[in-house]
């Protein structure tokens, strides 16, 4: 597109902005996301600078990259500039390198500055998630100073709920004092007074998102400082930037649980060659994987025809199998904080027993029930045959449970998201294994009757 398209008139920017006048912030978020891009962007680009900012920082909208790379630079740098830190940051990362190499020279220093040493940390860590906009005052500073700094800075940070108080000789982290804490002390009292009890909750900033959230939601914080070795204040997470995070990664686990890639823009805007590459990969891996359950049963070929009633169960097999398995990993991947996965292994064999123990029991009440019933001959061996595929459903689940449970592990020590163990992938496995589990089962219980 070219960028002077959006240079319009003052008339035609007004006449752009006019469908938003009225709306809030959220509201005209929508309302963008509904337009075409180059539209989008023209809306954006006519809008005051303040409100293009809210707009920009909004969570809920789509394409923020694309629309400022289709923003004449001097004004997606003037945009960035305002911009909260961490949210310029996100939008960055978005940018190809030959965006980024022709925005960020345009930055003020500070910007920029902030904006390339949040870019140097990983993605999905602490670092990458904090903002350097907080509040932090010395600890010598009594009530009364606080308060008169918060009044002059506060439409600059971020949050001003929790004031970071900072050793005046050597600026490591001592204390922090919360917002109720600070209005209700004294004016002259010292800021340590009004201080929390208890020491400040700190976090590295190469620590994972996840282990952020959880010490945030322990310890019922709006927002936790990071630091670095010597307790150098670097930045907060702010409980809001970590939960858009998590709904983030959350919606990324769906589609790989879905046996999928994860979509990076919303279903309607991605492009039909794009899905079908994004879907084709592992649905062509999870095909060949279906491929040894036919090898499998292939070589089991003898025994289906010698007793042909055993492919009456093979359904109820492979899927019980599977089912067990997928449980295991999704319950498994909200848990990767555990780090002994043989406490996990020693857990879940004994659920996985009596699991199939109960699966087992309801198929052979099932098979007694049909046969003296007489809704169908299983043979004149029906009673062992029910013990063989109750027999093989406790075998199957227990190793569908053991395998879901330790393929995340696995996963994750090879260095893999560990949210590829989707259900899918499970179940393909669990269904070449289940084959074999039961036929070798079949083969001891029935050998010398039907096999």
């Amino acid at each position: 597109m070219n960028q002077k398209q959006l240079l319009r008139p003052v008339a035609d920017a007004a006449a752009l902005s006019a469908p938003l006048a009225n709306y809030n912030t959220a509201d005209a978020v929508e309302f963008l996301n509904t337009l075409e891009l180059q539209r989008a962007a023209e809306t954006l680009a006519s809008l005051s600078l303040p409100r293009a900012v809210k707009m920009l920082e909004a969570p809920e909208l789509h394409r923020s990259g694309e629309l400022v790379a289709a923003l004449p630079p001097a004004r997606a740098a003037a945009l960035l500039g305002l911009m909260a830190d961490d949210r310029a940051t996100d939008i960055v990362h978005e940018l190809d390198e030959e965006e980024r190499a022709r925005l960020i020279p345009l930055l003020g220093n500070e910007a920029r500055q902030t904006i390339q040493k949040l870019l140097s940390y990983p993605p999905n860590t602490a670092g990458a998630l904090m903002t350097t906009e907080f509040v932090a005052v010395p600890a010598t500073w009594t009530v009364a100073q606080t308060l008169q700094h918060i009044r002059q800075v506060e439409r600059t940070r971020e949050t001003v709920y929790a004031i970071y108080v900072l050793d005046p000789a050597n600026q490591q982290l001592q204390q922090v004092v919360t917002m109720r804490r600070l209005i209700t002390g004294l004016p002259e009292e010292s800021i340590l007074e009004v201080a929390q009890v208890n020491p400040p909750v700190m976090v590295d900033a190469q620590m994972d998102q996840e282990d952020v959230a959880r010490l945030i939601r322990r310890h019922d914080l709006l927002a936790i400082p990071v630091v670095d070795a010597q307790q150098h204040m670097l930045g907060i997470v702010t409980v809001d930037d970590i939960l858009d995070a998590l709904i983030e990664e959350s919606t990324e686990d769906a589609h790989k649980f879905g046996g999928m890639e994860a979509l990076d823009k919303p279903y309607m805007q991605i492009g039909f060659f794009e899905m079908l590459r994004k879907r084709a990969g592992w649905l062509s891996v999870l095909f060949v994987g279906e491929m040894l359950t036919a090898s499998a049963m292939q070589h089991y070929e003898d025994e289906l025809a010698r007793a042909v009633v055993l492919t009456l169960f093979i359904p109820l097999i492979m899927s019980s199998g599977g089912n067990s398995g997928s449980q295991a990993t999704s319950l498994l991947i909200r848990s990767l904080a555990l780090r002994d996965w043989w406490k996990v292994a020693l857990r879940e064999v004994p659920t996985g027993m009596v699991l199939g123990a109960i699966l087992g029991c309801l198929a052979i009440v099932r098979i007694v029930i049909w046969q003296l019933g007489g809704f169908h001959d299983y043979g004149e061996h029906w009673i062992l045959l029910a013990i063989t595929i109750g027999a093989a459903l406790v075998g199957i689940v227990t190793f569908g449970s053991l395998s879901g449970s330790m393929l995340p592990f696995i996963l994750k020590r090879l260095g893999f998201d560990p949210a590829s163990a989707s259900a899918p992938f499970v179940a393909t496995l669990v269904d070449v294994t289940g084959l074999v589990i039961y036929f070798s089962i079949a083969a001891m219980i029935l050998h010398g009757t039907l096999l």
